[in-house]
């Protein structure tokens, strides 16, 4: 039991920078290419970049969105069953209702939809000069908090900007995550000003895994992505990083090493629950089935 329960503590996680083209058919293929590669490599847990399956941009929003489930999130299930790893499917355009979510699906190792997170936070953000970008004259905003149970860990589901929000990260931590994962679409304005700094921020306030997948940067592209998908331990460090092609990079996530720092450095128990708390506006929402939405 004990040489289980010291194996369970550690998993490979692989986080799959995707070059992602108009052509939806050459990113699933692509998409079911590289989950093959991670788990022929040991990953039992994929993360898959932001938009994947579609050029990053609110005109293409409409045109590439698709119910759930639908052609990507079909293709999702059968590599997630396929290679029996649970696949964290990055995000699509997803229509529901006549509205339209940035959504990123996840899946067990049977193939079944564990649940979907639909994108809080939209980036409506405006740099002079340098980037304008409005998701909310597209996309609506989920309202739900995303976890799911692996027999590993916790794992809390954000989306890019979601990222930003300090609060979201301490509530999945509150719940038991001992893993975040962000699939994102940095630009080469915020990329290399804040990327790193904000995954790192995160790690280091909650004592948890982050990891972030990133398209593959397209200089060709309307939406230049800043790539450098990261995974980053719970002492702040960024233990496996990606350039700006497209690649796939790994990370063994040692949970006996999250529990001695959290043993060295015991913030959850010094912290001034007197004085201060993060506090719910709502308590359900927390993602662990397809119903949950």
């Amino acid at each position: 039991m004990a040489a289980l329960a010291k194996a369970m503590s550690k998993f490979r996680l692989a986080v799959v920078q995707l070059h992602v083209s108009k052509v939806k058919a050459d990113n699933l293929n692509r998409v079911r290419k590289l989950v093959k590669e991670a788990a022929d490599k040991g990953a039992k847990m994929v993360v898959l970049p932001e938009c994947f399956n579609s050029p990053y941009g609110t005109s293409f929003f409409p045109e590439y969105a698709e119910k759930i489930p639908g052609e990507s999130t079909q293709l999702l299930s059968e590599a997630a069953k396929e290679n029996a790893v649970y696949l964290v499917g990055g995000s699509i355009p997803e229509e529901d209702g006549g509205k339209l979510y940035n959504t990123c699906p996840v899946f067990g190792p049977d193939g079944t939809l564990l649940l979907k997170h639909r994108k809080i936070h939209l980036f409506d953000i405006d740099v002079p000069g340098k980037i304008r970008f409005q998701e909310s004259e597209t996309l609506s905003p989920g309202s739900s908090f995303s976890v799911f149970d692996t027999p590993f860990c916790k794992v809390g589901v954000g989306i890019c900007y979601d990222m930003r929000f300090a609060e979201l990260a301490q509530i999945y931590t509150k719940r038991g995550c001992q893993l975040l994962v962000y699939p994102g679409a940095f630009n080469m304005t915020t990329g290399p000003a804040h990327w790193e700094l904000l995954q790192r921020g995160r790690a280091v306030d909650n004592q948890v895994y982050v990891a972030t997948a990133s398209p593959a940067r397209d200089e060709t592209a309307s939406y230049v992505a800043w790539g450098h998908s990261s995974v980053v331990s719970p002492w702040g460090e960024v233990v496996a990083q990606a350039g700006s092609e497209e690649t796939v990079v790994y990370a063994d996530i040692d949970l006996q090493y999250l529990s001695d720092v959290r043993q060295q450095i015991p913030i959850s128990s010094q912290s001034r629950g007197d004085l201060y708390g993060v506090s719910e506006a709502q308590q359900g929402g927390i993602g662990s089935g397809p119903q949950r939405t």
